[in-house]
């Protein structure tokens, strides 16, 4: 078993890295001269990097594949203000030689205690039919761990493992923390809709190894997946009320908010209102956050670009003898 030592966030320009990564993105490219080189991008838990191969790229090309885990040898140096590993040589390794999460990206909070208090919140509901349904997701073990493991998106929020768990646990929290401040609000509903908004994503990705779409994530959604398999779940619900499966079917359909944003429905309850908001806020504080972690550049206090927010964003200047701390969400 290799020990794996370096890791992406700690790497510095100029230094030698020889080290493990997990091989994300691939491909071959020519230069303006029509010379080859390989492309790649490189990954583990603390983040990712661009990589090059300048020599030999065709036949290097040929020896390893996207998904693969690659011992480098390589000379980090700084291209346009961003690192970057030119890479002499590789060796690719076998999975009994590796431990598999040093290269994926984890939520940073307790998993088994998140998942143990969004049980909490389960335990809470009132309203029979919808406890009876939140059991039959939770209290099964295949979907349980899935959820457990599953990322919320893919390139967006949430994009790690067990951040379909850290983003629902977000949610769910906020949900209960506003559903009282609110006159009319049916809190049970408002918490299940919650709770199963994204249950959609644990068949929408695959993320055994990389966070991909599925054949089922590209051609239906986890939006419609989510309703499908919401009602799956009720149809072994005696007597299920059929206005509230109508309801909460809605706010399932309609959590993204609007049609541009692949919602077929827009909000039209208010438990459904409240629910897209709560999620919409969540998942680009999240977003904000991690950009924000993976922002290195002392000197302006700006980062890059963000293609998705459309803005750059502000963390300030560090003063002088001030710690670049995280930016961590609450946990528990």
């Amino acid at each position: 078993m290799k020990v794996k030592n370096v890791y992406i966030k700690d790497i510095q320009s100029g230094e030698k890295v020889t080290d493990s990564f997990l091989v994300t993105e691939k491909n071959l490219a020519f230069s303006q001269k029509g010379s080859p080189y390989l492309n790649l991008r490189l990954k583990d838990r603390t983040g990712q990097v661009d990589g090059k191969i300048w020599d030999n790229a065709q036949e290097w090309d040929r020896q390893f594949r996207k998904g693969d885990v690659v011992q480098v040898n390589a000379r980090a140096v700084s291209f346009k203000n961003a690192l970057q590993l030119s890479i002499h040589s590789l060796t690719v390794l076998d999975d009994s030689d590796v431990l598999l999460n040093d290269y994926l990206p984890t939520a940073r909070g307790n998993i088994e205690a998140m998942f143990g208090d969004l049980q909490s919140f389960i335990d809470r509901i009132e309203t029979p039919p919808l406890k009876k349904l939140l059991k039959a997701f939770f209290d099964d073990r295949e979907t349980a761990e899935r959820f457990k493991r599953a990322p919320a998106a893919k390139g967006f929020h949430h994009i790690y493992l067990g951040g379909l768990l850290e983003h629902t646990h977000s949610v769910t929290r906020l949900l209960d923390q506003i559903a009282s401040h609110y006159p009319g609000v049916n809190r049970d509903l408002l918490l299940t809709g919650g709770i199963l908004h994204d249950i959609g994503k644990i068949r929408e990705f695959s993320y055994d190894r990389l966070v991909e779409y599925s054949d089922e994530g590209r051609l239906i959604g986890h939006i419609i997946i989510g309703v499908e398999m919401v009602d799956q779940k009720i149809a072994g619900i005696p007597d299920f009320p059929e206005s509230l499966a109508m309801e909460l079917r809605h706010l399932i359909l309609s959590h993204h908010g609007i049609l541009e944003y692949g919602s077929p429905k827009r909000p039209k309850t208010l438990e459904a209102l409240m629910v897209h908001y709560v999620d919409d806020l969540d998942a680009k504080v999240n977003a904000f956050q991690e950009y924000l972690n993976d922002f290195r550049n002392e000197e302006t206090g700006w980062t890059t670009f963000h293609r998705f927010l459309e803005r750059y964003l502000y963390r300030g200047r560090l003063q002088e003898g001030t710690a670049d701390e995280p930016l961590i969400p609450g946990e528990l």
